[in-house]
């Protein structure tokens, strides 16, 4: 490490390099050590994509490779993509012809980046983020649906065939598991249409309905035919949230504004459910916070969440926003 000039997280660094000594060691078979190996390659290559946009917000459109341009989905895609891209939002998409070509094409090449998989049936990535710095190609699905979810701050799923849907119910697992910060999640329809509603008809029916799911799991996602509904969805989310972290069992939101007494004490009216003890309060950064410098300069709120309370945080933080 020190004679190829490795300075900072050092420590990381020897843990990837003993795992690969470790695999050797354990006379791991050539096809474990090719996924291995593959999937750390790709991973590399998709940081250094993302690495130059690091703080710039970024959302993820999912949709069917196979709809046309003429199609009201397409239309749609397009027209978030534009609007998100109009207020500084990169769209990331999966580079494929489609949904994602529209998605691309709203943005345009300045504010789109692919994350394309290698198929020996489809079709060559989308050109507009066919240029080297704005694609990465991934043998693997599981590398790519890493990045895909990873860098975005929101995502917007239009109707598609098995691959749009294990997107989604890929994000809903890492929402509903606490695995996944809380994010927007925008499933967008065409006008009139019932694909997303009948999706939801079947979760409350047939999974909520036998306990197999919380009735609130579909909470944290919006349900839309409108584009203008989707974009304000996205940006929205972000209006006076800003993140969050846990101290033990204790959750911290930090937001861009301090609330006020009345702002405070409607939260606790509305959402004292949420919380397992106690109340929500105002707090100055905990120890940890500070030994980690950890976004010292914004006012936060604490509280002791219920276990599977996912659907209401969402909509606590939807409350935030809605002050001031």
């Amino acid at each position: 490490m020190t004679e190829a000039g490795i300075t900072e997280q050092r420590g990381l660094i020897r843990r990837i390099l003993a795992a690969g000594i470790g695999l050797g060691q354990d006379d791991a078979g050539r096809l474990d050590l090719k996924i291995t190996s593959a999937a750390i390659e790709e991973m590399r290559a998709a940081f250094r994509l993302f690495a130059p946009h690091h703080g710039v917000p970024k959302v993820s459109i999912f949709g069917s490779a196979r709809t046309h341009s003429n199609d009201p989905l397409w239309l749609s895609a397009e027209a978030t993509a534009r609007g998100l891209a109009d207020q500084g939002w990169f769209v990331v998409t999966g580079a494929g012809p489609g949904i994602m070509e529209a998605a691309a094409t709203g943005a345009g090449s300045e504010h789109s980046l692919g994350v394309s998989i290698r198929l020996p049936f489809e079709e060559h990535p989308n050109a507009t983020v066919a240029e080297k710095d704005r694609l990465v190609s991934m043998k693997y699905f599981f590398t790519r649906k890493l990045m895909l979810v990873k860098e975005s701050s929101g995502f917007v799923c239009l109707p598609g065939g098995f691959g749009t849907l294990d997107e989604t119910l890929e994000l809903l697992t890492l929402q509903q598991t606490g695995k996944m910060i809380p994010v927007p999640i925008v499933l967008l329809d065409r006008p009139g249409g019932s694909f997303w509603r009948g999706f939801a008809q079947f979760a409350m029916k047939e999974m909520a309905g036998t306990g197999m799911i919380s009735i609130d799991d579909l909470d944290r996602v919006l349900i839309t035919d409108s584009v203008e509904e989707a974009i304000a969805e996205i940006t929205g989310f972000w209006r006076n949230y800003d993140s969050l972290r846990w101290a033990g069992d204790r959750l911290i939101l930090r937001l861009h504004r301090e609330l006020n007494d009345a702002e405070m004490a409607s939260l606790n009216e509305h959402f004292s459910g949420l919380c397992l003890d106690g109340g929500i309060e105002r707090t100055e950064p905990l120890e940890v916070e500070h030994d980690e410098r950890d976004l010292l300069g914004l006012p936060r709120i604490i509280l002791t969440p219920r276990p599977r309370a996912v659907g209401e945080l969402h909509r606590l933080i939807r409350a935030i926003n809605q002050f001031g």
